[in-house]
């Protein structure tokens, strides 16, 4: 599992700070390829994670992909599925999936604390069966597990939770139009449904009235 994990830099810097036989040994401990029951039960209980991804030249990004509690399902013992939500319209993950297929997750428990990695390579699904399962879902990523590994808490803040989006989808898939979609100046970059949507859910705002409820974390 370390000549699979560890590149030349990882190396030198394990050599130059003599974590070498430390770092191999870790990486036997912690990190497996399949999905454990533990693995499973955890992931099937977080309604966030971080998504890492990067795209045809190399150039990484990292998102926070939030829904209901248990939105990343197991599909067997190597697989995990997610939906892609409506957006800003710019797809850079979905981008880079379908560009590079290789992505990050971090599944992370701020409460206990508590986390875990999962390294994998994805691809986008539009399959109707299964994004029946997913309502309000654009896309779905299916990513083939590759490693796991759950990592010590020791820098984890602990915070608590407060209370869920209102903008994730409910059973039926639909959700508030976020407050972006009501700034004038894009209205005419939007689908005339949204556009429809932006007058009859408050009308329609300024940018400098949009930046203020970002501020209040209202956007």
């Amino acid at each position: 599992m370390s000549d699979a994990l560890y590149r030349q830099h990882q190396r030198q810097l394990q050599d130059r700070f003599g974590t070498r036989s430390l770092a191999d040994t870790v990486s036997q401990a912690i990190i497996h390829d399949t999905l454990t029951d533990n693995d499973k039960a955890f992931i099937g209980t977080r309604d966030f994670f971080f998504l890492s991804s990067v795209n045809a030249e190399g150039w990484p990004t990292v998102s926070y992909k939030g829904g209901a509690p248990g939105f990343v399902r197991v599909l067997d013992d190597k697989t995990l599925v997610f939906p892609s939500y409506d957006g800003n319209g710019m797809f850079l993950s979905m981008g880079n999936i379908a560009a590079s297929q290789r992505i990050g997750m971090l599944f992370v428990d701020f409460e206990r604390p508590h986390r875990t990695r999962v390294q994998a390579t994805a691809e986008l699904s539009d399959d109707a069966a299964l994004l029946a399962a997913f309502p309000g879902a654009q896309l779905l990523v299916r990513a083939h597990v590759a490693q796991v590994f759950v990592n010590c808490p020791r820098y984890v803040h602990r915070m608590a939770r407060v209370e869920a989006s209102p903008y994730v989808p409910d059973d039926q898939g639909q959700a508030p139009l976020p407050a972006w979609k009501r700034i004038d100046g894009l209205q005419d970059v939007l689908s005339a449904h949204d556009q429809q949507r932006a007058e009859a859910e408050g009308g329609l705002i300024s940018q400098e009235d949009y930046e203020a409820l970002v501020r209040e974390g209202k956007g």
